[in-house]
């Protein structure tokens, strides 16, 4: 995805594949999924699955936070008393930077009444052990900078450019031929000064370098 205008900002995590986790508190059950999404609408649809799936079920609670800064965020209590599931879970997202994740914990009531403050609990934990079994996924800013160079340089350059990028936490992302040689390269903020005197040094200034967007990776 494209962030213009933010090489600064500190992105939040976010994980690799979906996990569910059930734990059982003085007889009711809660199923907690955790799952990647990429937007609301798929958020969602995570949540009717769930529904569908658990149809039996009293409570479909749910917490998600989708966007590169976590932008949307979202959460119900779904009949639960007003904040004892919804904004628990919610705040355990927010506590561990994560974002482009949806949280359903799904609550088989066991008859016995947990109290405002055991339903918080709950939820909360339920959302947090789920994330324990998860693998990170973390992201950073990069710029993506393009290098066009004539193709007699290009053999020497491509050699340059890849070293340069494995020793600054870049990556070469692409070379095209056309008139001239186009290298892509996506350079973390904190190094593209470095980068520009790099390529200087390497074509004796004859070779400038043109930033792009921002962009998010995942790593």
């Amino acid at each position: 995805m494209d962030t213009a205008g933010a090489p600064a900002a500190r992105y939040p995590s976010t994980i690799a594949a979906a996990v569910e986790h059930e734990l059982v508190i003085k007889r009711s059950r809660f199923v907690a999924l955790v799952q990647p999404v990429s937007s609301v609408a798929e958020a969602d649809a995570v949540v009717a699955g769930v529904r569908k799936r658990y149809w039996d079920a009293r409570h479909h609670c749910v917490a998600l936070s989708v966007g590169p800064l976590a932008e949307q965020q979202r959460s119900t209590d779904d009949g639960e008393p007003s904040g004892t599931a919804g904004v628990p879970m919610l705040e355990v997202l927010r506590r561990r930077e994560l974002t482009d994740v949806v949280a359903v914990v799904t609550r088989y009531f066991g008859g016995v009444l947990l109290g405002a403050g055991g339903l918080v609990r709950a939820y909360s934990t339920a959302t947090s052990e789920a994330l324990d079994r998860a693998r990170l996924v973390r992201r950073s800013a990069a710029v993506r900078v393009t290098v066009d160079a004539p193709h007699a340089d290009a053999g020497r350059l491509h050699g340059v450019l890849r070293d340069w990028a494995e020793a600054h936490e870049a990556s070469l992302d692409d070379v095209a031929y056309g008139a001239e040689a186009r290298f892509t390269l996506l350079v973390p903020p904190a190094h593209l000064d470095a980068f520009d005197a790099a390529l200087a040094a390497a074509t004796a200034g004859t070779l400038a370098a043109t930033r792009g967007a921002t962009v998010v990776l995942s790593r």
